[in-house]
């Protein structure tokens, strides 16, 4: 709700602060007074793209503030979220026109853009009027309102929609993927081939390159131990060191058997020598054994080596990961093997997609033809007291492309007199008939607790009398539960507001300005008599005035 209107040199306005409250708020005044200048304040507050020059003559700035009541459930409260500002129980917007045309706007003491202060305005507030083209009379928004008006339940479309387009996408991506690989299947045939072939395994490579190593040394050095060998163990023909000091033992322990003195020393050391020969001689038999190979094992693992390298080197990887590649160039073959199968499926899905959706897109369409029957019978019911018995209002609904909300498209049309041929609301209605009309649509689509400020601009205009009434009559309707504010020239209109004010024009030092004076009960009298007399008030004026309110109190 709209609780406060604070303005400060704009237009004809110096200062001015308005107070309103909750239902039906009525602003009534002479032609050129000013009302329209409150609309045009509230709208630059708000954001709108209105009037270039706002500040009044002589100031340096305009400013208008503007406070709001926000439930916990009301719609601003998610454009605050987005806008990453806190949401509190009461919205103050303030926006400041300098005098050389800079726009400064702050929402809640923060500074923001203008595209925040129209986002805002769209979930606070509604203006219809003979030139809305926001709202009602936008074909956009009509499929939305028929279904508000139908209390039509959009879920089941929507999740067959998503279901939809999720198992196409599942089908496209499927098809790429199918052709690239069919593009590259002999690549990956042979590829597989030739991995199958090798086998490589996880750590092979080192594993290959340490043997091949060690067999390449121990061909180097075979030959310089096994002369060793020899040395110590002797030829055949010549006898090696370990020979010889077997001999050599012998002729010493010859000679001490002669009594020969000193030479059990030598042979002491003879025997030990012979004994560290001989576990010489043994260790190097055993290395030597060791060094053993066959060199056709030195060939094969040198071409296993060469061959794990090369492929490596082909591929663009480590010998180590020829291993994972065989896996993977293995899937995508088997990938390509199970294509047309997957595609099948795929295709299959996509088919129970579309019969899912068309299912739910028709009985939604069914469910909106249903909905445009009673809204065309609610709104036959809503024009004959606003004196348009003879217009006819259609709601047409054709075919469309299908999307998350179904296929159908919706607008509403009107033909004025019977025969006559049914177009779009503001090609067809005059201005006085399409206000008509937009109030007729506006009560039939409202809903209880209408979370907007629905502002109404002399949407009476061109009637009077009983159509007059009726017009009050459902503007008073819209306002229970929720706040309406309408500019008005019909008493009326006026009488069944709950607030009045009364906006007037004065001239003081050569400086015109207007002001808005909220009106108690006997200053509602005098205006609504005004109203009606014109200049000259009479008695009878007054008379009639306190039996239009008299019987707007009574509803």
């Amino acid at each position: 709700m709209l609780r406060t209107l604070d303005i400060r040199d704009m237009l004809l306005i110096e200062r001015l602060s308005l107070d309103f409250a909750p239902g039906l708020n009525v602003l009534t005044g002479e032609t050129g007074a000013g009302k329209s200048i409150l609309l045009d304040c509230l709208g630059f507050v708000l954001g709108w793209r209105g009037r270039a020059e706002l500040v009044r003559a002589g100031a340096a700035q305009g400013e208008v503030t503007a406070v709001f009541d926000l439930p916990a459930d009301h719609p601003a409260r998610a454009v605050l979220a987005d806008a990453g500002i806190e949401a509190e129980d009461e919205l103050i917007l303030r926006r400041v026109n300098a005098a050389d045309g800079r726009k400064t706007g702050w929402v809640n003491d923060r500074r923001v853009s203008g595209e925040v202060l129209r986002a805002l305005s769209d979930a606070l507030v509604e203006l219809h009027g003979q030139h809305d083209d926001r709202g009602l009379l936008n074909p956009r928004g009509h499929r939305q309102l028929l279904d508000a008006f139908g209390g039509l339940d959009l879920a089941p479309v929507r999740a067959a929609w998503n279901q939809r387009r999720q198992a196409a996408a599942a089908l496209a991506e499927a098809e790429a993927a199918l052709e690239a690989a069919r593009k590259e299947e002999d690549f990956l045939r042979h590829a597989v081939a030739e991995l199958e072939k090798l086998d490589p395994q996880p750590g092979e490579e080192e594993t290959l390159d340490i043997a091949r190593r060690g067999m390449q040394a121990a061909e180097r050095v075979r030959g310089d131990v096994a002369r060793a060998l020899q040395m110590l163990a002797g030829e055949p023909a010549q006898p090696g060191a370990e020979g010889l000091i077997v001999e050599a033992a012998r002729w010493l322990e010859g000679a001490a058997d002669k009594s020969a003195e000193g030479l059990d020393e030598p042979l002491a050391a003879l025997s030990r020598a012979s004994i560290e020969l001989g576990e010489a001689t043994r260790a190097i038999e055993d290395a030597l054994a060791a060094m053993e190979f066959d060199p056709a094992t030195l060939e094969a693992t040198e071409e296993r080596l060469f061959a794990l390298r090369a492929l490596a080197r082909k591929h663009d990887v480590l010998p180590d990961d020829l291993a994972t590649l065989a896996g993977e160039l293995s899937a995508r073959l088997s990938a390509l093997d199970a294509g047309e199968a997957r595609l099948g499926d795929l295709q299959r899905a996509v088919a129970d997609s579309d019969t899912a959706y068309a299912a739910a897109a028709d009985a939604l369409g069914k469910a909106r033809r249903a909905a445009a029957k009673r809204l065309d019978a609610a709104m036959a019911a809503e024009l004959a007291p606003l004196k348009m018995e003879r217009a006819v209002f259609q709601t047409r609904i054709s075919d469309g492309e299908p999307g998350p909300e179904g296929r159908d498209m919706v607008s509403f049309t009107v033909a004025t007199n019977p025969g006559a041929p049914a177009g779009p609301l503001d090609r067809i209605a005059s201005g006085g008939e399409l206000s008509r009309f937009l109030l007729a649509l506006k009560v039939c689509l409202a809903r209880g607790g209408e979370p907007l400020v629905m502002i109404f601009d002399e949407i009476d205009r061109g009637v009077g009398g009983a159509t007059a009434d009726a017009v009050g009559r459902r503007l008073a309707r819209l306002a229970e539960g929720a706040q309406v504010l309408v500019v008005t020239h019909s008493p009326q209109v006026a009488a069944l507001g709950q607030q009045h004010f009364r906006v007037a024009k004065s001239v003081a030092d050569g400086m015109t300005t207007s002001r808005v004076t909220a009106l108690d009960a006997g200053e509602r009298v005098e205006e609504l008599a005004r109203m009606l007399a014109g200049e000259e008030i009479t008695p009878a004026a007054r008379a009639a005035a306190e039996a239009l309110l008299a019987a707007g109190r009574q509803g």
